[in-house]
Formats: structure tokens, C-alpha cells, sequence
């Protein structure tokens, strides 16, 4: 059962939704080709350079997400009580995907014994990217509600899957072939890879701040919304005490708290791990292509699945698969073992990341989504960190990543056993009368 709430009147609305889906289909860009394939064995290779170990490199990859990760949480309820205070979301996204733009075509210029600003360059894109999915996904809530939230954020992420994995195709067939392009070698190829990343990012971009409107900044009676510094965090400090009164809102916040720092660490050190073992760089971006094409038509589906088994069930679904994947990965040994826990990985990345997304939107007041979904990429990045900080430290400890992998079974425990405790219609009633008590209604 749904509760509906009315969306707010847009001129065009279908124009939109595929404007805002297409931001997916942007920044996709990024996650697959610099984030998941290219620049962790890259990285890894400018850190051996140096003089660092296989095992060494991975830990310091580690290290480095994780730092990223903390920044990033630490500023994302801040950046989302100012964002909701003056209407300034899509200005944030802006300033947050141009600085991720910028530093992305910038690692194009970095050298073989450059790893300390390869490290630098990465923080500033990573940070940039996560952070304007923060005000992405807080315009997510004025485009639809109910099952279409569902069914629209699961079309971004297939977007997100066919934008990222047709670019990730392009760049693969240029390192592996880079005579067919007129490049001296891979390592050209590699770098003009990052800035492919960097315009396919803002060229698809652009119909996003064009197409999908500011939406309205909301009141509330006990909040001053000037947008300034000062009344940021003023609300922000009220925020924390008034989320726990959301007490669904809070338990699926620390469910998603948990089981995402499993998913985000199995995508941003799959290939680094991989590297470790000895997997050559072909076949990780292959598989990272694999993960892409298996991952449109699997994000769709769970669109439909979410409709059949309701949206947490088929979230659960995704992390028993998880769980599996997770084990397995501490017996791969080889390219083949790669592949098929790389399309396992595509079956169930999209609808679990996606179904969160609009399960959480279904249970914020739309008055605060940017506030409120500041603290769901806290949570998010937050945890995140725990999980790459573990595989470095495991790295170190124990000279392979191997355990760190069967580790991630615990969060996708955790996490699900605390996802079954959330009453999600409870959820809805009490966002929907949040809305009512602030005045925020459309007839």
C-alpha cells in the first residue's frame, strides 16, 4: 500500500523526468570508468612505481576512499540545510559536478611517479561527484511519488548503466587497441580515457539545469530559512534532534547505513583487489562492461520486482545476492571467477542502490529532501568509510585482501536484518503529515 502524495505542477514534466535521468546517465561516467575500472589499477601502478608493495597499494587505495568518503559525510547535512534554505540546490549541483569535472580531466596530466596528486586529483573528483548527488536525488521527491518514484529512480539507474557502460566500451577499446585511435600506447590511452570521463559528464549534464525546476524551499514555523550560513546551522543542529522522531525514516537510515558500506566497497575496490591478484587490466575493464550491460535491463526489473514483492523485499533480495557474491569472492583466483561475480554484481547493483533511493524519498517531507537526503549520503558515505578502511587495513595486517572480502558478509547481514524492522507505510503517513503541519500541499 502507498501513501500518494500530489507532485508539484511543472510545465513539462516528462521532459523533466528523462532531463533528470539523464544526470544518471552523465555522471555514470565517472563511477564506471575512473571509479570502478581505470583509476584504482592506475593508481596502483603510480604507487609500485614509488617503491609500494601490491598489497601496500590496495591499503593505501583504501585509505584514501575512505578519507574521501569521511569528507564528504561530514558536509553533506550542512550543504543540504542551505540548499533547502535558499532554493539553491541545482546551484550546489553545479558547483559540486564542475569541481568533479575539472579534477577528472586534470588526471589526464599526471605522471608515472605522480601517486600523492593522482591521490589529490581522485579526492576532488570523488568528492565533487558525491556531493552533487546530493542534490540530485533531492529533486527526485517534485518529479513523482509513489510507484513512479520506484519506476523513475530505477530508469535513472539503467540510464546511469548504459551511459557509463557505453563510454566504459569506448575507453576499453581504445586501451586495448590505442593504434586504432592514432595513441602511441595504453598509457595514453588511459589518460585521454579521464577526459572523455570529463566531458561525457558535462555535456550530459546540461539538460538537468535546463529542464528540471528549482523546487520550492518550504517553511517551517521553528526554522529560519535564509539560506545563510548562520541559519544553516541553526537547523542543522535541529535536524538531529528531529530525525529521531522519524523513527522509520531513522531505522532505514541505519539499515542503509550498514548494507551500502558492503555495496560501496565491493565497487570501489573490485578492481584494485582484482589487480592484487594478478588479473590483467583487460579483462577488469571487461568485466566492468559486463557489470554495465547486465545492470540495464537488471535495474529495470527491479523496478518491477519492487511492485511484486514491495520495495524492501526486493531490496532484500539484493543482499542475500550480495552476501553470495561476497563469499565467492574469497575463492577467486582467476579472469574467468572475475566475470561471473562481475555480472552477479550487475544483477543486483542498480535495484539495490535505486530502490533505496525512492524508499527513502517515499519517507521524507518534501519541504527538507535536501536536508534529509544530506543525512542519507551521510549515512551512506559515513559508513562507507568503515568498509575501504577495513580492506586496507586487512591488506596490511595480513599481506592479501582476501578476508576483507568475506568480511562484507556482515553488512549486508546486519544491514537486512534491520531493513525487515522498518514499517515503511508508518514512514509515509507521518512525511505526508509533516507536509500537512508545514503547509506544503498542491491541489
Amino acid at each position: 500500500m502507498n501513501i500518494r502524495r500530489s507532485i508539484a505542477p511543472i510545465a513539462d514534466l516528462q521532459a523533466a523526468r528523462r532531463a533528470w535521468c539523464l544526470y544518471d546517465w552523465a555522471n555514470s561516467a565517472f563511477a564506471a570508468t575512473v571509479m570502478a575500472a581505470l583509476f584504482p589499477p592506475f593508481f596502483s601502478s603510480l604507487a609500485q612505481v614509488a617503491g609500494a608493495t601490491a598489497s601496500e597499494a590496495t591499503a593505501y587505495w583504501g585509505y584514501i576512499t575512505a578519507g574521501t568518503l569521511l569528507m564528504i559525510a561530514l558536509s553533506a547535512p550542512l550543504l543540504g540545510v542551505i540548499a533547502d534554505g535558499g532554493s539553491t540546490r541545482k546551484r550546489f549541483l553545479g558547483y559540486f559536478a564542475a569541481a568533479g569535472i575539472l579534477a577528472t580531466a586534470m588526471m589526464a596530466t599526471l605522471g608515472a611517479d605522480t601517486w600523492r596528486a593522482a591521490a589529490v586529483l581522485f579526492v576532488v573528483a570523488n568528492f565533487g561527484f558525491s556531493g552533487s548527488f546530493i542534490f540530485y536525488e533531492s529533486l527526485l521527491p517534485q518529479l513523482a511519488s509513489g510507484a513512479e518514484m520506484d519506476k523513475l529512480s530505477t530508469r535513472a539507474y539503467a540510464m546511469g548503466y548504459a551511459g557509463g557502460g557505453i563510454l566504459l566500451i569506448i575507453n576499453l577499446m581504445m586501451v586495448t587497441q590505442p593504434q586504432w585511435f592514432g595513441l602511441p600506447g595504453p598509457d595514453w590511452a588511459v589518460r585521454l580515457s579521464f577526459v572523455n570521463v570529463a566531458i561525457w559528464w558535462g555535456l550530459f549534464s546540461i539538460p538537468l539545469f535546463r529542464k528540471v525546476p528549482e523546487p520550492f524551499a518550504g517553511n517551517s514555523p521553528s526554522r529560519t530559512n535564509d539560506g545563510s550560513i548562520k541559519s544553516a546551522f541553526s537547523n542543522l543542529a535541529q535536524t538531529f534532534r528531529e530525525i529521531r522522531q522519524y523513527r522509520e525514516l531513522s531505522t532505514f537510515l541505519a539499515a542503509y547505513w550498514i548494507y551500502n558500506d558492503g555495496i560501496g566497497t565491493i565497487v570501489k575496490m573490485a578492481t584494485i583487489y582484482g589487480s592484487e591478484i594478478g588479473i590483467g587490466l583487460t579483462h577488469l575493464m571487461g568485466a566492468m562492461v559486463l557489470t554495465q550491460m547486465i545492470g540495464i535491463p537488471f535495474a529495470l526489473l527491479f523496478g518491477r520486482l519492487s511492485g511484486i514483492l514491495g520495495v524492501r523485499g526486493a531490496i532484500l533480495l539484493s543482499l542475500l545476492a550480495y552476501g553470495l557474491i561476497s563469499v565467492s569472492g574469497f575463492f577467486m583466483a582467476n579472469a574467468t571467477h572475475f566475470y561471473i561475480l562481475a555480472a552477479m554484481v550487475g544483477m543486483v547493483q542498480g535495484g539495490a542502490q535505486a530502490l533505496s533511493r525512492s524508499l527513502f524519498a517515499s519517507m521524507v517531507p518534501r519541504h527538507r529532501t535536501a536536508e534529509f537526503f544530506g543525512f542519507y549520503s551521510t549515512s551512506g558515505k559515513l559508513a562507507g568509510v568503515v568498509g575501504p578502511l577495513v580492506f586496507g587495513l586487512v591488506g596490511h595486517i595480513s599481506g592479501t585482501s582476501r578476508l576483507g572480502i568475506l568480511s562484507l558478509v556482515f553488512f549486508f547481514a546486519v544491514g537486512g536484518w534491520l531493513l525487515t524492522r522498518v514499517d515503511v507505510l508508518a514512514g509515509r503517513k507521518m512525511a505526508l503529515k509533516a507536509e500537512i503541519d508545514a503547509g506544503f500541499a498542491f491541489e
